[in-house]
């Protein structure tokens, strides 16, 4: 009955998620959700949430959740947004910032929802190529355009770029908005909050659904100068008054003040990144540096939709892109440190 769509409707091809299968005894690697629980205070909080409140609107502004952001990265509330999840974030932000007459910028090789969005909001874009070692080129950015959108770390490449090369986009690029896309900049990277202060074009977006454990929550937040952050909040009012509920708002705050927590649960993840790293390489594979809580790695002898299969036929589930120049890789989410070892003894049947 596609009748009744809208022109729109049938020119759009959606984001496609990561599989959530539902297997017996499944070693999920293919999502990059945080293989730990959420802190304990996070849980307690939930709880205090359940009851009458429950009935009323929560705060349209999550004023508590913006002060905590605000207060743990040195800066004003109004610098600080809160959306539903980091995908909202940014989806209103590709409409404040990134529609322009000049096309948006970004890799090649990146996370797959932009041209999603710039496909929803008729956003002309162009696409520049990740060099062989699959690093961006910060010095490729300088043709005129509406916008830059980076993920750092990369995904799925896990690459990162260090605040050097970020400022010396951002110096290069002062006439148009740049968007650092940092979901999982916790596991070894340096966040480019610190330069919000001194550049009027950056917005830096973080999510809790990585080092915080929160994927089912659905927290994203945007750093900014007060005039990007007043355009987000104007699409926000225009979309939806009440992105976080009472439940996630709260979680939120929990989460980011238990800063033992989050600390320790980090080190575990980047410790067993670096393990799983060593175990690949020494089976033969290629892996792309990583500073996220995945790894990317190819095989020369084996092709990556068969790993795949194989891997699958075990119960043990990563991600593999039909995609040019990385159809050949498989993104692994980096599990608990016994998940990991039954992905390299399952590598060691073959």
């Amino acid at each position: 009955m596609s009748k009744y769509w809208s022109d729109r409707v049938h020119r759009l091809t959606p984001y496609l998620p990561g599989e959530q299968p539902k297997l017996p005894g499944l070693v999920k690697l293919n999502t990059n959700e945080n293989p730990y629980s959420p802190s304990p205070k996070v849980l307690e909080a939930l709880r205090g949430e359940l009851g009458a409140g429950l009935r009323l609107y929560p705060d349209p502004n999550s004023e508590r959740l913006k002060t905590t952001i605000a207060e743990l990265f040195g800066l004003a509330g109004d610098q600080v947004f809160v959306g539903n999840g980091s995908d909202e974030v940014l989806a209103h932000a590709f409409q404040a910032l990134l529609k322009h007459d000049r096309p948006l910028l970004f890799p090649d090789i990146t996370y797959s929802f932009y041209p999603v969005y710039c496909g929803l909001y008729d956003i002309d874009y162009r696409t520049v190529a990740l060099d062989d070692d699959m690093a961006i080129r910060v010095e490729d950015y300088r043709p005129p355009n509406g916008g830059i959108v980076l993920a750092n770390p990369n995904a799925p490449t896990g690459r990162l770029l260090d605040l050097a090369a970020i400022e010396r986009l951002l110096a290069n690029n002062l006439d148009a908005a740049v968007v650092i896309d940092e979901a999982y900049v916790d596991f070894g990277g340096e966040s480019a909050a610190p330069l919000v202060r001194r550049y009027p074009n950056l917005l830096v977006i973080q999510t809790l659904s990585k080092s915080r454990s929160l994927a089912g929550l659905r927290v994203g937040y945007a750093l900014g100068q007060a005039h990007l952050i007043e355009a987000l909040e104007r699409i926000k009012g225009s979309f939806n008054s009440y992105p976080l509920d009472r439940l996630a708002a709260a979680g939120a705050v929990a989460a980011l003040l238990d800063r033992d927590y989050f600390e320790h649960t980090r080190q575990q993840v980047m410790a067993t990144r670096e393990w799983l790293r060593e175990a690949l390489q020494q089976r033969g594979f290629r892996v792309i540096p990583s500073a996220a809580n995945f790894l990317f790695a190819r095989h020369p002898d084996h092709d990556a939709a068969e790993l795949a299969r194989f891997l699958r036929e075990r119960h043990i589930i990563v991600r593999h892109f039909r995609l040019p120049r990385i159809d050949q890789f498989l993104r692994i989410t980096v599990g608990q440190d016994e998940e990991c070892r039954a992905l390299v003894r399952a590598l060691d049947q073959l």
